[in-house]
């Protein structure tokens, strides 16, 4: 979540940056910098009531002890008590509803991020290895999978939907075995401690790693229970140390 406070410090950059993202966000900058002055303003005129009714409690105080009529004060910091507390609410409220307009706005994008209107123009930054050359055009593995027998695509759409895929005998033994080579390779000789996070987490949990609110409707909640159920292992493991 970007702070408010380097928006306000740096909007047009911060407009022009996101500019590359697609969408335009500069009616949502404005709003939220336009919200956060009224907090602000709010907050404020708070403070000074509050030095305000500091300042007449300690006159009341001085009156009563010499035995003088303090109830013209007293009214007055009652009707300040209640300024104050209207103007605390609306901060309150306000605070709140700035939140979550930030947590509507996306982060910036790297200023090594070329611009580009679509994948079309991605740059490849760098190749790997030797891509091999064949003699004859190659089958997919979708193919070959279901020629094998280790994926059964049509039975994957009827129990679940498009593009899912069932793994069957040595499918499902491969796609086993490399997990577990993932996880010994990865655990034994780079230094990485396996951990075994729970499958379902709480909101703070998914706004810490972005996926709420933009993902609400993505995501699968156990209905009236503050549960989420994980889209992947980053969720939990990110939010391991967060706020510690």
């Amino acid at each position: 979540m970007l702070d408010i406070k380097y928006i306000r410090a740096n909007l047009q950059a911060t407009q022009s940056r996101l500019k590359l993202r697609g969408p335009d966000f500069s009616g949502s900058l404005e709003k939220v910098i336009e919200d956060d002055a009224s907090r602000r303003a709010s907050l404020q005129e708070s403070d000074t009531l509050k030095n305000r009714k500091k300042t007449l409690s300690g006159q009341v105080g001085n009156l009563k002890r010499e035995g003088k009529d303090a109830d013209e004060l007293m009214e007055e910091v009652r009707k300040i008590n209640a300024e104050i507390k209207l103007l605390d609410n609306s901060v309150r409220d306000m605070d709140g509803e700035i939140r979550r307009q930030l947590l509507n706005i996306p982060n910036l994008p790297d200023a090594t991020v070329p611009e580009g209107k679509d994948e079309s123009q991605n740059q490849v930054l760098r190749h790997w290895g030797e891509k091999p050359q064949f003699s004859f055009k190659p089958k997919s593995h979708v193919e070959l999978g279901e020629r094998s027998g280790l994926l059964d695509l049509k039975r994957a759409a009827k129990i679940s939907g498009a593009r899912f895929a069932v793994f069957k005998g040595e499918g499902a033994r491969l796609l086993r075995g490399l997990v577990n080579f993932m996880l010994d390779v990865q655990t034994t000789e780079n230094g990485y401690q396996e951990i075994y996070p729970p499958a379902l987490v709480n909101e703070e949990c998914l706004i810490g790693t972005g996926q709420l609110p933009k993902f609400a409707d993505d995501l699968f909640k156990l209905g009236d229970d503050p549960y989420y159920l994980i889209p992947t292992a980053e969720v939990p493991l990110t939010n391991l140390h967060r706020d510690e």
